[in-house]
């Protein structure tokens, strides 16, 4: 800790590099953090479901495989369970396949289990009674200029309807709102269709549903009430699948994309562009302080002293960087989970992501310092005054 002073005002002997170089370092561990809790949210979504007030039953075989929708009145029946509703994908665009929207067709008490979502009495009402109607999000409202009691034209990328084209009609009845602005964003983005008038309609559905959502009665039972939900179906051709919300999300990612590799991949990138970026800022402030060294070793610091007050300059610089990215990151992942309310599987940046953190910002901080830091130690003195 002697030398401390020495190690940063090296550092610093050139700010304008050393800040840029820094803020790519926060940069990269920003990544790092976020990634990385996404990987582990990934790895640990469907270890167990207590605590969880909902549960999505879904297909085991695969997420686009339907159930029989006489399965609602046996999972109404299993103990614990205290209501139930079911949903299918849509797949609606509004004027242009770009514009996609969240949009679900849905039994008529899916707005019981989620009372995160309000819709006013009257709204509700006419959603029940109106075969075309629709609820949508807020957000999704003002972006295309909705309003209650317009007829549009919504195109599904999936289903058909009983004409054979993809475009539908639907009346709009209701404006979905957000109980908590700051956690409930996704369901200002909602477009609600009534399950019943799409079952009619499109030749492709035949009486089943894409998922069930089941409210528990008491969250420290809902992986006893998974595993009882499941056995109903047990060696049926349509077995299924409990989990949480966030779990079921995960494995629908799961299915389209292999999350692990694609983190990793990334990770790998930013850490590779990172050791080129912080190698050759060490190896320039090294070639800088050529006689700077030189007559540290005249006074009597050791080649291996100098070896080390390199090294712990590197790791010094890494570790700055580091910590301020790490620390931006459990804000940012924080902030995420509370804005989508547990919909997304994403871990918090926890002691176990910063304890590898810091031991990447180590690694790191020693690889990139040790071919300035060898040629420091190996400086000749005469040959380092003389400019040589």
């Amino acid at each position: 800790m002697k030398y401390l002073h020495l190690i940063w005002a090296a550092l610093f002997r050139r700010k304008t590099r050393t800040i840029l170089t820094l803020v790519s370092i926060i940069a990269a561990f920003l990544l790092f953090g976020m990634l990385d809790a996404v990987r582990t949210g990934f790895d640990q979504a469907g270890n167990s479901a207590n605590g969880a007030e909902r549960l999505q039953t879904g297909s085991r075989l695969s997420f686009i495989q339907t159930l029989p929708q006489s399965l609602e009145a046996r999972i109404a029946q299993v103990p614990g369970v205290k209501m139930v509703t079911y949903a299918n994908w849509f797949g609606g665009a509004y004027q242009d396949p770009h514009n996609q929207v969240f949009s679900f067709a849905v039994e008529p008490n899916y707005l019981d289990l989620y009372p995160e979502m309000q819709v006013s009495a009257a709204e509700r009402k006419a959603f029940d009674n109106t075969r075309t109607g629709a609820l949508v999000g807020e957000k999704l409202a003002e972006r295309f200029h909705w309003k209650v009691g317009d007829k549009i034209p919504m195109q599904s990328t999936i289903f058909p309807n009983h004409e054979g084209s993809k475009n539908w009609t639907f009346d709009i009845v209701g404006i979905l709102h957000s109980k908590d602005k700051k956690a409930g964003g996704f369901y200002d983005q909602m477009f609600l269709l009534n399950w019943k008038y799409f079952d009619e309609t499109t030749p492709y559905n035949r009486g089943t549903v894409g998922w069930y959502v089941t409210r528990v009665t008491d969250v420290n039972q809902a992986d006893r009430v998974a595993k009882a939900i499941d056995a109903i179906s047990a060696n049926s051709d349509h077995e299924t699948r409990t989990q949480t919300e966030a779990a079921a999300t995960a494995n629908w990612m799961k299915q389209l994309a292999d999350i692990g590799l694609i983190v990793s991949s990334i990770m790998g990138a930013v850490f590779f562009t990172l050791l080129l970026l912080s190698g050759n800022t060490m190896m320039q402030a090294v070639r800088e302080r050529t006689s700077e060294l030189a007559v540290l070793k005249t006074i009597g610091f050791s080649s291996h002293s100098v070896l080390a007050m390199v090294l712990a300059e590197s790791v010094l610089l890494l570790l700055l960087g580091g910590v301020l990215g790490l620390g931006l990151a459990m804000l940012m992942v924080g902030g995420i989970q509370s804005k989508m309310g547990g919909a997304i599987p994403m871990a918090p940046v926890d002691a176990g992501i910063w304890t590898h953190g810091l031991l990447l910002m180590v690694v790191v901080g020693l690889l990139v310092g040790a071919l300035p830091a060898i040629r420091a130690m190996r400086l000749n003195i005469v040959d380092a005054l003389a400019g040589r």
